[in-house]
C-alpha cells in the first residue's frame, strides 16, 4: 500500500475492512469499506456514515492491472458482501474520471458534487446538488458530510488516516 502501508493496522484496529481483487494469482487491487467516521482528505471532510451505511474509500488498482475490469470487480464484490451483512447504503467519493464508469454499474448513484482546492494553508470547497440527484439522497449526502451546498474557504487540515 506504499507510503499509507504503515496506517493498516491502525485501520483495523477501528473496525476498517480492506477487500483485495485477485488477478492470475496475485494481489491486482484493493478497497477499504468503513461504517464509522472517516476522513476525505480530497474535500477535507469527515464523512459519518448513519446506521446499516458504510463508506467504500482508498480504492487502488495496481498498475499493472489497470483497465482491465478490476476496480469494477472489487466494487461489484464490495457492495455484495455489503449486502449481505444489511448495509442499506454505502457512500462513495469518485474523482478518477476513468474509473467513475464503474460506479453506476454497481449500484451508486450521484448525490453531490464538489470541487476543491488547497493553497498554502487554506482549503476552499464547492458542494452542490449532482445534475438530476434525488432530492432525497442530497438530503442524506450533506447530513452524512456535515455540509450544505455553497462555497466555503478555511484552514486547511492535512490528515492521515
Amino acid at each position: 500500500m506504499g507510503g499509507e502501508g504503515g496506517l493498516v493496522a491502525t485501520r483495523f484496529a477501528r473496525g476498517c475492512r480492506c477487500f483485495g481483487a485477485r488477478s492470475g494469482g496475485e494481489l491486482a487491487g484493493y478497497g477499504w469499506l468503513s461504517t464509522q467516521p472517516e476522513w476525505i482528505g480530497e474535500i477535507q471532510v469527515e464523512l459519518w456514515p448513519g446506521p446499516d451505511e458504510g463508506y467504500v474509500w482508498n480504492c487502488v488498482t495496481l498498475e499493472k492491472h489497470r483497465r482491465r475490469g478490476i476496480f469494477s470487480a472489487l466494487l461489484l464484490g464490495l457492495t455484495a458482501w455489503g449486502r449481505a451483512v444489511g448495509l442499506r447504503r454505502l457512500w462513495i467519493g469518485s474523482v478518477a474520471i476513468p474509473a467513475e464508469k464503474a460506479v453506476r454499474p454497481a449500484g451508486f448513484k450521484p448525490a453531490l458534487d464538489f470541487a476543491s482546492a488547497t493553497v498554502g494553508d487554506y482549503h476552499w470547497l464547492r458542494v452542490q446538488p449532482a445534475g438530476g440527484a434525488e432530492p432525497a439522497l442530497v438530503r442524506a449526502a450533506l447530513e452524512v458530510l456535515s455540509v450544505h451546498p455553497g462555497a466555503v474557504l478555511r484552514s486547511s487540515q492535512m490528515r492521515r488516516h
